[in-house]
């Protein structure tokens, strides 16, 4: 059996915050919050199988440079939706700025950036 992806772990600057706009844009739910390693602070947002980890460390550091230059940098997470219209409308909502539309085969996408400037891809594929 193939690995499954259960949860990435990433740095934020607000944990409650990012995790309440990704439970109004994707639909997910808080599966747990609380103190974490090195005197930080974690929320666990996600499905009930899956979830990302958002991390605040006690002392936050500034980020330097682009996540596509720097070795082990994030640079963004590929979401699959099944609205790509509405998604985008909550995206929106949110206050957040859609950008590089795209439709290719099998389906559509577009990005956008939070406050941390993480990246996020939603995607949206074609029935089969």
């Amino acid at each position: 059996m193939p690995a499954t992806l259960e949860h990435t772990n990433f740095t934020v600057a607000d944990p409650d915050a990012t995790a309440a706009w990704m439970c109004e844009v994707f639909g997910w739910h808080v599966r747990w919050s609380g103190d974490s390693i090195n005197s930080g602070y974690s929320v666990h947002v996600g499905s009930k199988d899956t979830y990302l980890a958002l991390y605040r460390p006690a002392t936050p550091a500034s980020p330097k440079g682009s996540s596509y230059t720097t070795i082990g940098g994030l640079n963004h997470l590929g979401l699959v939706v099944e609205d790509l219209d509405a998604s985008e409308k909550a995206v929106i909502k949110a206050g957040f700025t859609p950008n590089q539309h795209q439709d290719y085969e099998p389906g559509r996408r577009f990005y956008f950036h939070d406050t941390d400037r993480i990246e996020y891809e939603l995607v949206q594929y074609d029935a089969p």
